[in-house]
């Protein structure tokens, strides 16, 4: 669903750009009228990744976390715009399926990670994670959270599928990695089997591990300007957050890792991304998607799925 839509974008505006270029040459325009418009419209994504750092640093406050300067914002800015552009211009909408799952493994088998995207994203997110976990021979899943505007409880029996899949492949409860709203469908997943009756050390045994990065566990400011159902479940402090956080135990929040930036421009203030009683690792000058990139936040994942059980 995702894919066809940024697809669809894509297109409307390659149509758009096209249609405006040949009216001018037709109009006998100069350069600068053909192609400042056209400049314009490809700097978009630049100017809302700024805005979103300005935001960022104006509601800072009085966060625990460091303030980062404004060269270490512009040197992460700068890095999110190239991610963000690679991922939205063309994993996303045209290459989610380049790199199939292999939930049995390529080689070595052995604990499987499941991957779980986050808000207007799809498995082609991962992309660059693919096949360096293929390589070492890792079972790897990655769900599309669909649909891309419903509550994120909807997610919970698309979650349940994919450890399924794994936990039958592998024989082991798998690592789950998720990014940003992934982290909470996979909170949300917990609660609606516990819901459903399942006993609570039993459901969360069927997780190893669940590391999330830059995930808004305590709501993220920018949800405000949402107006869909799981962007509004992830403003500060939503009544859907503390109803989550209520139905949790010490001992399944002892099995997260949180991953955080003070230069995240979508999850902030940075203390949202922590989880009481999670291990909060801070990755600095990262920005959100741009997380993903560093390559300690990789290490870690190999870490883990190693690790013993929590």
């Amino acid at each position: 669903m995702l894919a066809r839509l940024l697809r669809w974008i894509g297109l409307v505006g390659a149509l758009g750009v096209a249609g405006w270029v040949g009216w001018c040459l037709r109009q006998g325009l100069g350069l600068g009228a053909t192609l400042g418009p056209v400049l314009a419209l490809l700097g978009l994504n630049a100017l809302a990744l700024a805005l979103e750092q300005a935001m960022a640093a104006a509601v800072h406050g009085q966060d625990p976390a460091p303030r980062p300067s404004v060269a270490a914002r512009c040197r992460a800015w700068a890095r999110e715009l190239w991610s963000s552009t690679l991922a939205f211009g063309w994993a996303m909408p045209f290459a989610s399926q380049r790199w199939p799952d292999t939930p049995t493994g390529a080689g070595t088998g052995g604990r499987g990670v499941l991957l779980v995207h986050g808000y207007l994203c799809n498995r082609g997110f991962w992309n660059p994670w693919y096949p360096r976990l293929q390589a070492r021979g890792v079972p790897v899943v990655g769900v599309n959270l669909e649909s891309v505007f419903c509550p994120i409880d909807d997610y919970a029996d698309q979650i349940d599928a994919a450890l399924v899949q794994l936990q039958r492949a592998t024989g082991q409860a798998p690592l789950v990695v998720c990014h940003s709203m992934g982290g909470l469908a996979v909170r949300a997943w917990r609660r609606s089997r516990l819901l459903r009756g399942e006993d609570a050390a039993a459901t969360d045994a069927r997780v190893h591990h669940v590391l999330t990065i830059g995930t808004p566990h305590r709501g993220t400011w920018l949800a405000r300007f949402g107006r869909r159902p799981n962007a509004i479940q992830m403003r500060r402090d939503s009544p859907w957050l503390q109803g989550l956080a209520a139905s949790e135990s010490a001992a399944w929040r002892a099995r997260f890792t949180c991953v955080w930036s003070a230069c995240d421009n979508v999850t902030f203030p940075p203390r949202c991304a922590t989880l009481d009683g999670a291990a909060p690792i801070h990755q600095p000058g990262r920005a959100h998607q741009d997380l993903l990139d560093d390559p300690a936040v990789f290490t870690l994942v190999l870490a883990l799925r190693e690790s013993g059980s929590t």
